[in-house]
């Protein structure tokens, strides 16, 4: 067992009732604003999020600094009021006034990405009612494609005996890749499908348990690249296909990510 450490920087006044007032009105007001006037947000499979009876681990693919925005405002009110994120210690909180920033907007929490101990945070939240969002991936994908999932989403989940969440987020990567500090213009397409909650079956290990989140996340995106019934067929049978991208040179990777997506379907609706 890896030995656990509290956070250095603390983030629990994050999460007083004054700071999630603070939080909701930002939310819900100027996030919301700018993120709508910038890209053209789209989100399906909120039903699933019916199935939960208490707290859970979101767990989504990432390779945009929108991700973080997409998720919660897609999310129903009173789920993203009681909704976390995980976020790497060594980038969103090197300087206090990033951190303190991070943790009020988007109710953050450190967590170290290279290693070592085990942060407490995650699994208290969890024990305090609180949702959890992890990126396994651990940093942005460098070119829109998934990047190998770590293991610890699926650990917190076996060892707090919570649901997982599946995200699949397509379009961010186009709208926003790494490196750059503001969307493209034109107000790019960017959907956020979720899908049906996922649970440790009992005596599972999270080295078994991460493999089924990775591929519930790829079988996601694979619906927002085809349909829903031929990705249910896929995912099925196990075959639905890896969301790594092609064997090939970095801009070709880049290119077929940043293809144009299919349109829209009937169980998508526009932002709220």
């Amino acid at each position: 067992m890896i030995p656990k450490e509290t956070t250095v920087f603390p983030t629990k006044w994050a999460r007083k009732p004054a700071a999630i007032a603070v939080r909701d009105l930002i939310q819900k007001g100027p996030l919301n604003a700018v993120l709508n006037f910038e890209v053209s947000p789209q989100v399906s499979g909120l039903d699933s999020l019916l199935k939960l009876d208490g707290p859970a681990i979101i767990v989504a693919n990432h390779s945009s600094h929108l991700d973080t925005p997409l998720l919660l405002l897609s999310l129903p009110d009173a789920m993203r009021r009681k909704t976390a994120f995980a976020a790497a210690a060594d980038y969103f909180f090197d300087t206090w006034w990033r951190a303190a920033g991070s943790a009020i907007v988007f109710n953050t929490f450190p967590i170290e990405r290279r290693g070592g101990n085990l942060s407490s945070t995650p699994g208290d939240l969890l024990a305090d009612g609180w949702n959890v969002v992890v990126f396994p991936e651990g940093t942005r994908s460098p070119d829109g494609w998934i990047q190998r999932f770590r293991m610890g989403a699926a650990y917190l989940a076996v060892e707090h005996n919570v649901p997982v969440i599946p995200v699949g987020i397509k379009g961010s990567f186009a709208a926003m890749p790494r490196g750059r500090g503001w969307p493209v213009p034109g107000r790019p397409a960017v959907h956020v499908r979720y899908g049906d909650p996922l649970r440790a079956a009992e005596g599972e290990s999270a080295r078994d348990f991460a493999p089924r989140i990775a591929s519930a996340v790829s079988a996601l995106l694979d619906e927002e690249s085809t349909t829903w019934y031929e990705s249910r067929r896929r995912a099925a049978i196990g075959a639905s296909p890896a969301q790594t991208g092609p064997d090939a040179a970095r801009w070709r990777r880049v290119w077929e990510s940043t293809r144009p997506m299919k349109s829209t379907d009937g169980r998508r609706r526009a932002w709220k």
